[in-house]
């Protein structure tokens, strides 16, 4: 390792592991492995006119908090309407980031870039959001000259004041495989995630105006319903294919709205709700998909509350339980339709606690996404600090995607605690590895007290999950006091190896 790698890794290990170094606490359980995520959204306008440096604090700021409150997966959104939040040559530099769609940021700098770089610092995975069909959001009304609509207007189609890539034409689910390629060739990205917009939701009165591609291209003489659904689902699998041929190990997550169907449509299948359907009003056979492998991951948005009318939460997570288990289910969570809904059985306290539990209850679910990040870090009802204090006290690796890989990397070396001018650091070997199935990517720090080595099952005893072959050792005075360290190696998938130990006095 050259001279200026090393103390560039100790410098970021400082900050780094400072933040993730956790007490050792034996008090209630909490799982090894989760999808601990949070949106972090640019349509709403949060950053647009911020400039560089203040976008890069705001930034900063819900990434520190997001981090102490056991949050390891960013969700960000980097295409909210054919457009770019990162250096791209097929669409614009987004108007959510500068203002002005085309107009690059000034100081120059690519957010999607830099959030790998911020999120990988902090042992957290960047998910890439894109909306793969929407070309023209309602509040947008100028467009870059290179933007696709205005290029190529034939491929998109009005519907309620916003522009409509047209699913129904090849052209666009290439055009979007295409721009999707370019982000996962040239980004170091975990995840390439998508959210609910396939068709657009519908308008009452407004029809889609698709009948003369419907005309044109319904080869097999699909219903209308049918044919639409067929158009989302290649699109789908071309997607799926795109992204694992450029790198296997990119996740790809959709987010559909948290209605499959309803059981008034669909007797025996659909929940008992009353509200809008991914499958009749979006087109979105999400449950294909899954069956189908076509998805890594499923995060239906479950955004509202224990007992509302048209969509109870606890009907809709035991449905998606027992229907969408084929592939990781993370459950997508409304931090402030939560914290402000009373628990129906203990009015006095808002629904995180309950429904939490009926999360614990439904073996399927493997980890929880929050809508959306700044309301985290605002803390309302101290939702976060409960997080920090409570579910996510302790570091969580992801969970496992053995379809994609269940191979784990060798574990690390030789480990050997040095003094640095900060204090004391724990070091360890690399292990080698040949290709990314076998290549470590971060470790797992376990410590016990003692001279018995810590149990790897119990997240109690990990103090840290990070990217650099290093710890440093908080509170190490050369003391009397024994503990024992094993560190292990994790490869792209989080399958984790056998362990490393060392005794340390401190």
């Amino acid at each position: 390792m050259n001279k200026t790698r090393f103390l560039s890794i100790i410098m970021l290990a400082a900050f780094l592991l400072g933040a993730m170094s956790q007490p050792i606490n034996a008090a209630g359980k909490t799982k090894k492995r989760e999808f601990r995520g949070a949106w972090i959204q640019c349509v709403n306008g949060q950053f647009q006119g911020l400039g560089t440096s203040q976008m890069q604090a705001t930034l900063v700021k819900q990434l520190d908090e997001l981090q102490r409150d056991g949050i390891n997966a960013i969700i960000f959104q980097v295409r909210a309407e054919c457009d770019a939040l990162y250096q791209s040559k097929y669409e614009p530099w987004s108007r959510f980031l500068t203002g002005t769609q085309g107009l690059a940021p000034s100081p120059y700098w690519d957010p999607l870039q830099w959030m790998i770089e911020q999120c990988h610092r902090r042992g957290m995975e960047l998910h890439a959001w894109v909306n793969p069909y929407r070309a023209k959001t309602k509040g947008t009304t100028a467009l870059a000259t290179n933007h696709i609509a205005m290029r190529r207007p034939d491929l998109v189609f009005t519907y309620d004041s916003q522009y409509i890539l047209n699913p129904g034409i090849a052209e666009n689910r290439n055009y979007i495989c295409t721009v999707i390629a370019d982000i996962v060739r040239r980004y170091d990205i975990d995840g390439l995630h998508i959210d609910d917009y396939f068709y657009p939701y519908p308008v009452a009165g407004v029809s889609i105006p698709d009948q003369r591609e419907y005309q044109l291209y319904n080869k097999n003489s699909l219903s209308l319903g049918d044919w639409r659904r067929s158009n989302v689902d290649r699109f789908i699998k071309q997607l799926s294919d795109t992204i694992h041929a450029a790198k296997p190990w990119v996740k790809f997550g959709v987010s559909p709205f948290g209605i499959f169907r309803n059981a008034s449509t669909a007797p025996g299948v659909g929940s008992r709700t009353s509200g809008l359907q991914n499958y009749d009003d979006l087109y979105a056979n999400i449950l294909l998909w899954v069956n189908n492998g076509w998805i890594d991951y499923c995060v239906p948005q479950l955004y509202w509350e224990i007992g509302h009318k048209a969509a109870d939460y606890k009907e809709l997570i035991q449905w998606w339980n027992r229907n969408a288990g084929g592939r990781p289910l993370y459950i997508g969570e409304d931090v402030l339709r939560t914290v402000k809904a009373p628990d129906p059985n203990n009015p006095n306290q808002h629904q995180l606690p309950a429904k939490h539990r009926l999360y614990e209850q439904a073996e399927n679910v493997q980890g929880t996404v929050l809508w959306y990040a700044a309301a985290v870090v605002d803390n309302p009802g101290n939702y976060a600090g409960t997080l920090r204090s409570n579910y996510w006290r302790y570091p969580a690796l992801q969970p496992s995607m053995p379809f994609i890989d269940d191979k784990a990397p060798r574990k690390p070396g030789g480990m050997k605690v040095r003094k640095m001018d900060d204090g004391y650091y724990l070091f360890w070997k690399e292990p080698k590895g040949k290709g990314w199935k076998d290549e470590p990517y971060k470790y797992v720090v376990y410590r016990a007290e003692g001279t018995v080595a810590p149990n790897l099952d119990d997240p109690s005893n990990i103090v840290a999950i990070t990217s650099f072959p290093l710890v440093k050792l908080n509170g190490y005075k050369d003391g009397n006091k024994k503990y024992t360290y094993v560190v292990t190696a994790l490869d792209r998938m989080s399958n984790e190896s056998s362990g490393k130990k060392k005794k340390i006095k401190l």
